[in-house]
């Protein structure tokens, strides 16, 4: 779409895009010089000494829409709170033209953030009851009711999870970025081991330097580590032996005896084995993701998994003949040859192996996956929404609730990825990471620390290299970058 830009709007591009994607997911910003004369959007932002107004001119279909946003100038204080504020008024006003165009009003009404729960937190925090909240919510920015309701009980938990942190405990994450196979719909970094076994042990030795490089900056700065996560990839892609050595090695480097979960995302079913789980069960693995992401297996074989149903539930049993394990299934909403129908049978079946976690999440177009490159047909917004909903309503009946939710880029639909745990079985990095409550320190490939300063929320990312031989090639770089957390905690 062309989009010309006038006045102080020309600042705040990424704003402009946002809002685009929201109300317009299949359009890509096109900026120009003159107002267009096809489809487009002109977007003013003007500062004057009573007010500071947006106006978006929609061209659609010949016809042109006008949406306006405004607030007193005496609210745009120091440059943060300007640069927010003004955002948020270019925001409403392409939202209230597009809306005003004939647009199907997105369930999340104006909110085009990752995060709806840090919107919903501060209207906590400035003393509004939870009630007040979802209706200021519903009002201000358009949420539709259930989801202000379902913003409300994760922002509530997090609420609790943040009271039960210290200023000093963080969180580690240990990135194993190797897959059996990639699946269609992953843009995730990893590597098939059928082309990249030969990095696994070059890779575990680079991820030995870094622990111990982190391990260092840890314990200089008195971090006390709460919550260990394993993620990928898939990181049961190791080997029993490799995994044991891997553990025994951040049990020697760093201080786990505050530890209060431990997680590892089997997640796919064919790298689970008995002798895996030994190792996981000796080392103090307290929950372990098994992800079906569906229980119909044309659905496995076009997103390009290559294990059954039937693997699932196998690998499930080892899971629980092991003992001790807190499970997690994912789900997703909206895959290639799924449908609700399909979806409900998949969701009965796996709330019928009563998973301590199950979460479910909405099909997200990303860019570099199999599925947006091909012409797979996929279910309609509509659709996902009617899973969505029979999720919400079954996982409710049979004793599961909300605990955290995000929202991601180019999502089916513009809905949510929502996780939902059995009473006492919250897993506290995910509401951590998703709603930034503390430092995750990250190792591995693709993984990324992103440092919250106490205090003032302030936070900085330290980026590791995305694919296994980058990262081998840059562990002295990783091992530097170390240092920076001491300077920024410190």
């Amino acid at each position: 779409m062309k989009i010309l830009l006038k006045g102080d709007a020309t600042e705040y591009k990424y704003a402009v895009e946002q809002m685009l994607l929201t109300v317009f997911p299949d359009e890509r910003p096109e900026y120009v010089l003159k107002r267009p004369q096809e489809d487009g959007l002109t977007v003013s932002l003007s500062r004057a000494e009573m007010y500071s107004v947006s106006v978006c001119m929609l061209k659609r279909d010949g016809k042109v829409f006008r949406g306006t946003a405004r607030v007193l100038s005496s609210a745009l204080t120091d440059k943060i709170t300007t640069d927010r504020v003004c955002q948020r008024l270019i925001k409403d006003s392409i939202y209230r033209a597009a809306l005003s165009s004939g647009i199907k009003k997105p369930v999340w009404g104006s909110l085009t953030g990752v995060r709806p729960g840090k919107v919903f937190r501060n209207l906590l925090g400035s003393g509004l009851s939870p009630d007040e909240a979802v209706r200021r919510f519903e009002t201000d920015y358009g949420v539709d009711h259930v989801r202000a309701e379902l913003c409300c009980e994760t922002s509530l938990e997090t609420l609790k999870a943040e009271e039960s942190l210290a200023p000093k405990d963080i969180c580690l994450y240990v990135g194993i970025p190797f897959c059996p196979t990639r699946c269609s719909y992953c843009s995730f970094v990893s590597s098939s081991v059928e082309k990249s076994t030969h990095l696994i042990v070059p890779f575990l030795n680079a991820l030995e330097k870094e622990a111990a490089a982190l391990a260092a900056e840890t314990e200089k700065c008195g971090l006390r580590v709460i919550s260990l996560y394993f993620g990928g990839g898939t990181p049961t892609t190791l080997s029993a032996s490799q995994f044991d050595r891997l553990f025994s090695l951040l049990e020697g480097l760093f201080d786990l005896s505050c530890l209060r979960e431990n997680t590892v995302e089997a997640g796919r079913p064919d790298t689970i084995t008995s002798e895996k789980l030994e190792v996981l069960k000796k080392h103090g693995v307290t929950r372990i993701s098994v992800n079906p992401q569906t229980m119909n297996d044309s659905v496995l074989e076009a997103i390009g998994r290559k294990h059954t149903a039937s693997d699932i539930l196998n690998a499930l049993s080892l899971v629980r003949e092991a003992g001790g394990f807190d499970v997690n299934m994912d789900l997703i909403a909206g895959l290639p040859r799924d449908d609700p129908e399909s979806f409900r049978r998949t969701l009965d079946q796996v709330i019928s192996l009563s998973p301590e976690n199950v979460t479910v999440h909405t099909l997200s177009l990303k860019k570099g996956s199999a599925i947006t490159l091909g012409k797979t047909a996929l279910p309609s917004a509509e659709e996902v929404s009617q899973m969505l909903d029979d999720a919400d309503g079954s996982l409710r009946k049979t004793g599961y609730s909300p605990y955290y939710l995000y929202r991601q880029k180019f999502m089916s639909g513009g809905f949510e990825n929502t996780g939902w745990a059995k009473p006492g079985h919250v897993n506290l990095y995910n509401i951590c990471i998703m709603e930034e409550l503390c430092s995750i320190l990250a190792l591995g490939g693709g993984g990324s620390s992103k440092l919250i300063a106490p205090g003032d929320g302030r936070n900085i990312r330290l980026m590791a290299p995305k694919y296994p031989l980058e990262y081998i090639e840059h562990s002295d770089r990783l091992c530097e970058d170390k240092k920076k957390i001491a300077e920024f905690l410190e």
